[in-house]
Parts: structure tokens; sequence; C-alpha cells
């Protein structure tokens, strides 16, 4: 159950913060720590409402994906995309272990690999019906 909130976590994040950053056009760095204050703020001030598992990696969980929700809107990015990307850096997040022990930018790093995933797994499945048709057989039609 905790690993579904977090994940849950990740997505709204993500889609929170591009939402008000580019359709409310408040900017992306407004938005972002806008979001991630009141998420902070909430949790050092109600640390009970839930677990402690959950107090103490929710906020870095959306601090982290509200850096995917920076997104540039000039890169055609989708509510999918962000979705997506949401959820990888939840489901990173969730196994990273010991990985990014003792370096800077772990969470800035996830985020980078979970947007660049999406992006590629977006454009490996909006290609694929062209992809259909180089190996598909053409037409032969009669004049």
């Amino acid at each position: 159950m905790n690993d579904l909130i977090i994940v849950l976590t990740g997505v709204i994040g993500s889609v929170l913060t591009y939402f008000i950053s580019t359709p409310l056009k408040q900017g992306a760095v407004r938005a972002s720590a806008l979001l991630s204050l009141i998420v902070a703020v909430f949790f050092y001030f109600f640390p009970n409402i839930l677990n402690s598992y959950l107090t103490i990696h929710i906020p870095f969980v959306f601090i982290g994906t509200s850096f995917i929700g920076m997104v540039s809107a000039k890169t055609n990015v989708n509510y999918f995309q962000l979705i997506l990307a949401g959820c990888l850096f939840s489901l990173i997040y969730l196994h990273k272990g010991d990985v990014f022990s003792g370096y800077g930018g772990a969470l800035g790093t996830i985020a980078g690999i979970a947007l660049l995933t999406s992006f590629g797994f977006s454009a490996l499945f909006s290609n694929v019906s062209m992809i259909k048709n180089l190996f598909s057989k053409p037409n032969k039609t009669s004049d």
C-alpha cells in the first residue's frame, strides 16, 4: 500500500507542477517551489497523519517529480508522458537502494532518467504504425 501511495504521489507531483507551470502560466520554478513548499510544510506540521515511512518519503518523491513537471512546454509534452515519467520516477526511487548514496543531485538525476525514458517510450510507440508500414507489402493497384 505504501508503494502505491508513493507512485500516486509521483504522478500528482509531475502533473500538478506542469499544470500550474504551463496552462496557469506561473512558470516552472514558481510552480515547483510553491507545491514542494506546501507538501513539505504539511508533513512538517502534521507528521502523524500517515505512517512514518510515508511522512519521510512523500516530500522527497513530490519534490523529485516536480522536477519532471518543470519540463518546457516547447517539448510538446503531453499528460500521458508526465504520468508515465512520474510512475517511473517513483519506481526508480523505491528501488534505488544505495546507488546514489553520497552523491548530490539524486532526485534530479532520477527525474531526468524518468522523463527521457518516457519521451523514448512515446517516440517508440508513436512510430509503431510507421514501422509496420515499412515492413508491409505495398498494395498493388491496377490502373
